[in-house]
């Protein structure tokens, strides 16, 4: 199974929450910079239908423009 994405802006501080929350839970992603790739801006425009960061793609299940309070209960529910 693929890693969950995660489209990043740097700088922004919610990205960061994002980051941290996944690494304490132990959840293995890989970023995706979309200030400097375009083409992954765009993918991330296409799957959130929006332009905020951070958005993480979790096996298909799209969760956009959120906070460490939106992540925790979204990861839980799929890592029953």
């Amino acid at each position: 199974m693929s890693l969950p994405t995660l489209y990043i802006k740097p700088g922004c501080p919610w990205c960061t929450e994002a980051t941290t929350e996944l690494d304490r839970q132990g959840i293995k992603y890989r970023t995706v910079d979309v200030i400097s790739d375009p083409a992954a801006f765009a993918e991330m425009q296409q799957i959130s239908r929006q332009t905020k960061a951070p958005v993480l793609n979790y096996h298909g299940d799209i969760l956009a423009d959120f906070g460490a309070a939106e992540l925790k209960p979204f990861l839980a529910a799929r890592r029953k």
